[in-house]
């Protein structure tokens, strides 16, 4: 094992992070090579001819088409490499802004975020960093598809889904109780809590709350615990009883053997999709600043090895979304435009019975609402609607997720009302 590695496994060892470390989380190091180089001689040299970057007179070089497309970035902003873990101004504006979204933060050391290529570039991360072959990550069931490919597909591990909700219309807790009963008997939890989720559009209120961190909280007597928080639809919140903090707020404290890492950005709070943009932080009660370090040097490491950096024009346009005075006001406008859909959705639901085959699972938040399939494939319903000239997505075979967000409101009775005639026809 390299040096490096070892130094940060030793600053690690006997802490939550350092036990659940994968093997390839152990092997991981940032090198004192080419990056950590030119890292210096931009502080000390009075000439740089460290990194792979080509200058005229002190500037980066640009192509005209390139630089008119970026009328309000300088070069610098826009095609020079990023830091390995980020623009240092945009990693702590963001995390300013957590504090704001999430005041149970305030007074609690969790990392400074470390930039990376997108929400699912993060979860992919944390999986390389915390999960080996034959790991098990439990999930929702209905869950997002992708963790299929990153959790199993790619790293091998088992990703066991749990029943989200119970019959009546809440989240099922017994079901998820029982999964970390027996998941904490192995010694090692490993959980990916994704609200507002996806696809079912929901967020737990207080009571559901308050119940899934102390289920983590009864597993951490047992067993080490890993948490992924997985808040890509984060503040996008409709309903007033849906709880409007991330869960990191209260698991990033909670316990020594708890283990609990955001994974956020601005991709869908600030209509970036694009960008390949996204934060990552760890926090946990026994891990200070150097535990802190040592992981984001680990997960630079991944970084490094992977895509190098994250896209520097986009970095720098999303500090300036953080810093504008007018960026609050105008998300409040394009929320509401969201609300009103789902206001739209919530009245057609009310209007209208649906169909025996169909059920509407609960939603109150997101882009996505979802309803199971009960007595009709999801796949035959999904094509049926396409003959018609409407697009949905089928999740197996049990539930078909609808993007009201992507639908103007006008839209949504002719959507939904195709949705319920196509259900009936094919019962």
């Amino acid at each position: 094992m390299n040096p490096l590695a070892s130094e940060l496994n030793a600053v690690l060892e006997g802490t939550v992070a350092g036990k659940l470390l994968s093997g390839l989380g152990r092997r991981l190091f940032f090198p004192r090579g080419i990056i950590a180089q030119s890292a210096e001689a931009k502080k000390t040299a009075r000439v740089n001819a460290t990194i792979g970057m080509a200058y005229d007179g002190g500037k980066p070089l640009i192509l005209k088409a390139v630089a008119e497309g970026f009328p309000g970035l300088k070069p610098e902003e826009s095609v020079v490499y990023a830091p390995t873990a980020g623009v240092e101004s945009l990693r702590a504006a963001w995390k300013e802004s957590l504090l704001r979204k999430n005041p149970s933060l305030k007074g609690k050391d969790f990392s400074l975020p470390v930039v990376v290529p997108g929400i699912t570039a993060g979860i992919s991360y944390a999986a390389d960093l915390f999960l080996d072959d034959g790991d098990t990550m439990l999930a929702s069931d209905p869950c997002w598809d992708n963790y299929e490919l990153v959790f199993a597909a790619r790293r091998a591990g088992i990703l066991r889904t749990v029943s989200f909700f119970n019959g009546k219309q809440a989240l099922d807790i017994s079901a998820l109780r029982s999964a970390l009963r027996e998941e904490a008997a192995k010694g090692v939890v490993r959980l990916i809590l994704n609200f507002p989720n996806n696809p079912s559009g929901y967020t737990p209120v207080k009571a559901e709350a308050d119940a899934l961190v102390s289920l983590v909280a009864g597993a951490a007597k047992t067993a080490d615990v890993l948490v992924l928080c997985d808040d890509a639809y984060f503040g996008l919140f409709y309903e007033d009883n849906a709880v409007k903090e991330s869960l990191f707020a209260a698991l990033c404290d909670l316990d020594e053997r708890v283990l609990a890492v955001k994974i956020d950005g601005p991709t869908k709070e600030d209509y970036v999709w694009g960008f390949r943009t996204a934060f990552l932080s760890f926090g946990s009660k026994g891990l200070g600043p150097v535990h802190h370090e040592a992981l984001i040097k680990k997960l630079m490491a991944v970084i490094r090895s992977s895509v190098s950096c994250s896209n520097t024009a986009a970095q720098y346009l999303t500090l300036k979304a953080l810093e504008d005075s007018g960026t609050a006001r105008e998300k409040e406008r394009l929320f509401a435009l969201l609300q009103g859909r789902y206001r739209a959705v919530r009245h057609f639901i009310a209007d209208t019975q649906p169909p025996a085959a169909l059920e509407v699972m609960p939603f109150n938040s997101g882009y996505f609402m979802s309803f199971r399939c009960i007595s009709i494939g999801a796949e035959k319903l999904r094509r049926k609607l396409l003959e018609k000239g409407v697009g949905t997505i089928a999740l197996g075979d049990r539930y078909l997720r609808v993007t009201f967000a992507a639908l103007d409101a006008k839209e949504i009775p002719d959507v939904y009302s195709a949705i319920y005639q196509s259900a009936a026809e094919l019962a």
